[in-house]
């Protein structure tokens, strides 16, 4: 307005511009239609476990330290033992040899009797015509040098007629012989040769006993347990293949 002498002052306060007028009560006010009560806290999550710590590892032996030992295996499991036996069989044996039936036993299923080796040949015969054990299946040995008779001569025999089988054993010492049973059984000729051969068992009457295996001049039984299978018969190697033994 023209004739308002406070539009022209500079120092007439000015007024807040020109609106609806708000007061501040007003903004403290909840909603219409909303409840009154303050807002509850929200739960915090659970927090997750904390796992365990391992288990510890075992402190590693120090250095140049011996290490425990283990415990030792268990017994192994020998099997069956030998069994004495008295059947028919050796009960006629005895009643014909005595003595000279030394030991009688049964070790699975097997009939085992040792004889005097003084008597193997006449024991052979009268089992061969006896007792109809026509079949000699095998004639070996078996060393043992800590023993003072140091070789088993075996003998495994079987029956056709009454399909059974029995093994002969005999005691022999490392300078003693035992007859031959060449003329009991034919087969046993090459049999004993390798007996020979290989042990060093004399077979006394046989007909042709020499190696069969090993060369005539070989030196040593390989088979014998206190042979030096590095060493073998130097001599021969050296001469008949021209090197060093145990090349």
């Amino acid at each position: 307005m023209a004739n308002d002498p406070s539009s022209n002052d500079p120092k007439a306060p000015q007024g807040p511009p020109e609106g609806p007028e708000t007061k501040p009560s007003d903004a403290a006010k909840p909603a219409e239609g909303a409840s009154a009560e303050p807002a509850k806290p929200v739960a915090a999550a659970p927090k997750p476990p904390i796992p365990a710590a391992p288990a510890a590892k075992p402190a590693a032996p120090a250095a140049g330290a011996a290490a425990p030992k283990p415990p030792p295996p268990p017994p192994k499991d020998t099997g069956p033992k030998p069994t004495p036996l008295d059947n028919e069989l050796t009960q006629r044996l005895r009643a014909r040899f005595g003595d000279a039936i030394r030991e009688a036993t049964l070790d699975r299923k097997q009939a085992i009797v040792l004889v005097a080796a003084e008597k193997w040949r006449d024991v052979c015969h009268y089992c061969r015509d006896a007792e109809k054990f026509d079949y000699l299946a095998d004639l070996t040995a078996v060393d043992w040098p800590k023993r003072e008779k140091r070789f088993d001569v075996v003998a495994n025999l079987y029956s056709f007629p009454k399909n059974e089988r029995l093994r002969l054993k005999a005691h022999v010492g490392e300078s003693e012989s035992v007859e031959s049973v060449v003329k009991v059984w034919p087969v046993a000729n090459w049999l004993e040769r390798e007996a020979f051969d290989m042990f060093g068992i004399h077979f006394e009457g046989h007909p042709n006993l020499k190696r069969i295996l090993m060369p005539d001049e070989w030196q040593g039984y390989p088979l014998r347990k206190d042979y030096d299978i590095l060493t073998q018969d130097e001599a021969w190697v050296r001469e008949n293949l021209g090197i060093e033994s145990g090349q």
